[in-house]
């Protein structure tokens, strides 16, 4: 929190101090009105007072009320100023902060915690600034001025008053002490319910298909029978707070009357109605004194919560970024769209053996270089070094003559046009989708028709109600898996980037739109480097260079007919797609 507070903006530090003055406004106009009280109530049982006496006193006691109607309207707009920009602008940090994740810090949070931390987290914290600030400020406050104006009063009314605290505060203490480490086990639940609901989501598809509703409803239901537990136990003992509140002002104000009684019935008639009118101003601050302890404890009982959900908060935005901006802007001149790997390895973190060993090959300006391999040999990890998804282990890798990482990630991204397994669209028109790429230069309507022709998407979006500006719905379920694919191929395309990235993005397709595409986007982007991680051989038997992975290492590279000879691996996976004949004239 204190850290939150270092970073306050000038306008943030003026709000607060307003607010503190008001709030300090506030607490004298509600102090002040007792003793107005006091005056009224002599001024009714004294013999010879006037009626204007007891008018002007009212005027003034209505006046303090008025005024602290209006101090605490006024603090509480000013305080959600506040508590607003500090949720706008934490929010805006933990966004920044996890586009800036590779993907080692993505895998230290579940998709489900992050989304919680930037909802749920900040709303903790929002309500505990715009609460607890005020009560932060005005509780210590009225305490030291109520105590400060009953001290000179009866010492009998003040040991009452301090037992009555003391009673109220070992009762919220024993509440705190039981409720407080169940707020940190009620985030992770509702972490645990975000997962489980975004899953079911995402994979209703399978779960209808395998029957398994009851499985996941079931999954669902531990859960949230958990949270519900949690939830459940900390407002009941919540629940005891009110009335040990009603219970102990109640029966402090009995106390100080019936001692007042005592006192009033042995004292002097003269001095009767002073006393009298003492006891109303000294019950009415106890009051305020209970109060004032009361918002105390409500202050330490939210502190915990919302400092939990700080920590959540803190853990992400203190998260070491491991791929760190360099500083080089542009290639070595003559270079461009050349890729090189130097005797490269990589090992995820925490992993015994590499993925990736002594890998070593050269992608010249306008090449097809080609990938290829058994499921886990490392093709997809081995093109996600040039992005730097990941950072090599050892060795390097070199776009334009210049080591990745010596790039600003901004001005290596313009360089790529990356296609990923998996595709993403998002809920946005095609056209949005298609123009995704242009941050560094504008995409007009002509080019996004270019792209969408290039890679066999024209006809299907032709054939949709709104064309390119038809809507694509989350995840672009309205599609199929083929047209969301060309969708993105059309977005890499758009960008006219110095080298693509496939990532197997060609295997939905049938063999005659894969067929088209690569011969018309070898035609459209000839200057282009092309990477290629493809499990068809179909797909790749046209490459300029193919590289063969096995286990994280090269075990042949060359061309088809080449590698038919030479590579007993590619043999091996060639001969299980295509007969002899195809391959040998495919």
């Amino acid at each position: 929190m204190i850290k939150w507070v270092k970073q306050w903006t000038m306008r943030d530090y003026i709000d607060s101090v307003i607010a503190i003055a008001l709030i300090v406004l506030q607490v004298y106009l509600d102090l002040k009105m007792p003793d107005y009280m006091s005056q009224i109530t002599v001024l009714v049982q004294s013999e010879g007072s006037q009626l204007s006496q007891i008018v002007e006193n009212g005027a003034w006691m209505l006046a303090c009320a008025l005024g602290s109607m209006l101090s605490a309207m006024v603090t509480g707009y000013v305080v959600s100023l506040v508590s607003a920009r500090f949720a706008r602008e934490t929010g805006r940090q933990l966004f920044d902060q996890v586009t800036r994740f590779s993907q080692e810090e993505l895998h230290r949070f579940s998709t489900a915690s992050l989304i919680t931390r930037n909802t749920n987290d900040i709303t903790q914290v929002q309500q505990f600034l715009a609460m607890g600030f005020q009560m932060l400020v005005k509780a210590p406050i009225t305490a030291v001025w109520a105590v400060q104006k009953i001290l000179n009063k009866s010492w009998q009314w003040s040991a009452a008053t301090g037992i009555a605290v003391l009673v109220l505060l070992t009762g919220v203490s024993l509440i705190m002490w039981v409720v407080v480490p169940r707020f940190k086990l009620i985030q992770e639940a509702i972490d645990q319910l975000n997962r489980l609901m975004r899953e079911h989501l995402t994979g209703m598809r399978v779960i209808r298909a395998f029957n398994a509703e009851a499985y996941q409803e079931a999954k669902f239901d531990q859960v949230n029978d958990e949270l519900t537990k949690l939830q459940t136990f900390n407002q009941k003992m919540f629940a005891f707070m009110s009335p040990m509140m009603y219970l102990v002002m109640n029966g402090l104000a009995l106390i100080i009357y019936w001692m007042g009684a005592h006192l009033i019935d042995q004292a002097a008639m003269v001095d009767k109605i002073s006393l009298f009118g003492n006891m109303i101003v000294f019950s009415s601050y106890a009051m305020q004194v209970i109060m004032s302890f009361l918002m105390l404890a409500f202050i330490f009982m939210m502190v915990p919560r919302a400092q939990v959900s700080m920590n959540r908060i803190n853990e992400v935005l203190e998260m070491p970024i491991k791929i760190k901006d360099g500083s080089q802007t542009t290639g070595l001149p003559g270079q461009a769209g050349k890729v090189e790997f130097k005797q490269v390895s990589f090992a995820y973190p925490d992993a015994k053996e590499p993925v990736l060993e002594d890998i070593s090959f050269t992608a010249l300006p306008g090449q097809t270089v080609a990938f290829i391999g058994a499921t886990g040999s490392g093709k997809s990890t081995l093109i996600h070094l040039i992005p730097r998804f990941y950072d090599v282990t050892s060795g390097s890798v070199l776009v334009d003559g210049v080591d990745v990482r010596d790039y600003r990630l901004e001005d290596l991204y313009h360089k790529l046009g990356y296609v990923p397994q998996k595709t993403v669209l998002f809920n946005d028109r095609i056209d949005a989708n298609i123009r995704f790429g242009q941050s560094q230069k504008p995409i007009d309507d002509d080019q996004v028709k270019r792209a969408l022709s290039i890679a066999q998407a024209s006809d299907f979006v032709a054939a949709m109600d709104d064309q390119e500006a038809s809507v694509l719905s989350q995840g672009a379920n309205n599609i199929s898996g083929g047209q969301k694919q060309r969708l993105s191929i059309a977005r890499a395309i758009a960008k006219d980037p110095e080298i693509f990235i496939f990532d197997d993005s060609f295997s939905a397709l049938d063999y005659k739109t894969d067929a088209n595409l690569r011969k018309e986007l070898e035609e459209a982007t000839g200057d282009s480097t092309k990477l290629i991680v493809a499990q068809r051989i179909g797909t790749i038997m046209h490459a300029d260079l193919i590289i063969v992975l096995d286990q994280g290492k090269i075990v042949g590279q060359g061309k088809h007919q080449e590698l038919l000879q030479t590579c007993p691996v590619y043999r091996e996976i060639a001969l299980s797609q295509l007969s002899e004949e195809e391959l040998n004239h495919g």
